[in-house]
């Protein structure tokens, strides 16, 4: 039996590295220490294999052809979108929107939310402090195009959101509020049900940015009741070019288009044009066929292991990589008021975080993230210019840590 496939293989403080061949493959002396998952996770081989066995049997464009080919590619598409909604519990799978990734999955919405009425001149949206950069910029394009508000919950000195401040800026004129799951710097793990919940009561409406939750636990829309749910492909063992918009199907056909061209209309003339109802208003010309394939693999590839599995194994690695990088010198955690999931972001006290980065890479192979991440106004919250983060994946274990804290004991050497 395949290891991948070998139920015993699962067992508690055993990674899944032998499911990703760039561990086999590395070319260096040293075994590649993949630390950066937050960014982008590894691939394990049923998704290259699944993705490599479309394009080299099953690819054709989808929606349009009446050949056998064609019929073929559209329906392991709409098999990907059927995966999407039973993985995140959507109540259908026409409320699972199809783009590039998170990044165009929020551009797409403040951009369409912005031409439908929903939100208006005077209206109030709120963000929060530990938020990611795309799940902020669009939202200051369609302030300053339509005269909004914004406002931003603030993080206490704990690591938490100030859920106080986030319940009075609930008030009116708040039409929206934007948050993440989880941080993609610290790993904080938000009360989001708490959130939507008291934001429900007040009819103000609510979007999430899952890209740092849905390869670390389960997600189900349907119970936490929020409007909006995005996440990004690469973040969850899939493809890049691949990331999701769940929205609420009411609130979906109250939008207009964001592009506009193939596939998303009913009829075109020189006159008018009408178009398709959602999904498929918002999925303009040939998607990312095979990405979407590539996708459907690696949800499958997520369930074989579990989330028992994976939410014990990882809480097992933060646990341990948290104790041991306690006692290496000059280390400071970033500090996290209750549940972090994912990731740990800290400094060495006197050391650059990009140099720290290169002297793990160049004399350990550990690959780590420096910098801001993504979230300069979290960085200006903490008062640093950037931090390092390591962020797991089921392929790290215990030597993964073991190998992080050596690294950094050798970059204190370094540096004395």
């Amino acid at each position: 039996m395949p290891d991948s496939l070998n139920p015993s293989a699962k067992s508690e403080g055993q990674s899944r590295k032998s499911d990703f061949p760039i561990f086999a493959n590395n070319p260096r002396d040293l075994p590649l220490i993949y630390l950066d998952s937050g960014a982008s996770t590894q691939k394990p081989q049923a998704v290259i294999d699944a993705t490599s066995h479309f394009y080299a049997h099953d690819y054709a464009n989808i929606h349009r052809g009446v050949y056998r080919l064609s019929q073929v590619a559209t329906h392991a598409y709409e098999i990907g979108r059927e995966t999407v909604a039973r993985f995140i519990h959507s109540p259908s799978p026409d409320s699972i929107v199809f783009t590039r990734g998170a990044t165009e999955s929020f551009n797409l919405l403040a951009d369409c939310l912005g031409r439908s009425g929903l939100i208006k001149a005077g209206d109030r949206i709120v963000l929060t402090e530990v938020e990611h950069h795309a799940n902020i910029i669009p939202w200051q394009m369609l302030r300053d195009r339509l005269g909004l508000q914004l406002a931003v919950v603030p993080l206490m000195d704990s690591g938490a959101l100030d859920l106080d401040e986030f319940e009075r800026l609930l008030q009116p004129p708040t039409r929206l509020v934007s948050f993440t799951h989880i941080s993609n710097v610290t790993g904080l793990v938000n009360p989001v049900a708490r959130m939507v919940a008291a934001a429900a009561a007040r009819g103000v409406m609510t979007v999430i940015d899952g890209c740092q939750a849905v390869a670390h636990r389960p997600v189900n829309v349907e119970q936490l009741g929020c409007d909006f749910y995005i996440f990004s492909g690469h973040k969850l063992y899939g493809p890049t070019g691949t990331g999701v918009l769940y929205g609420r199907g009411d609130l979906l056909g109250k939008l207009p288009p964001y592009q506009t061209g193939g596939d998303m209309i009913t009829t075109v003339t020189f006159a008018e044009t009408r178009f398709q109802p959602p999904p498929q208003r918002f999925e303009a010309g040939t998607p990312n066929i095979a990405g979407v394939v590539g996708l459907t693999a690696a949800i499958g590839y997520v369930e074989s292991l579990g989330f028992d599995w994976i939410v014990a194994h990882e809480k097992q690695l933060l646990e341990l990589g948290l104790k041991r990088l306690q006692t290496i010198d000059r280390v400071k955690i970033i500090p996290v008021s209750g549940d972090r999931s994912g990731a740990i972001s800290f400094t060495l006290e006197g050391i650059h975080p990009h140099d720290i980065a290169t002297v793990l890479d160049d004399h350990s192979n550990v690959a780590v993230r420096a910098g801001h991440h993504c979230a300069q106004p979290l960085m200006q919250r903490l008062g640093l210019a950037a931090t390092i983060r390591a962020s797991l994946g089921v392929y790290n274990d215990r030597d993964c840590i073991e190998a992080l804290a050596m690294g950094l004991e050798q970059v204190n050497r370094i540096f004395k």
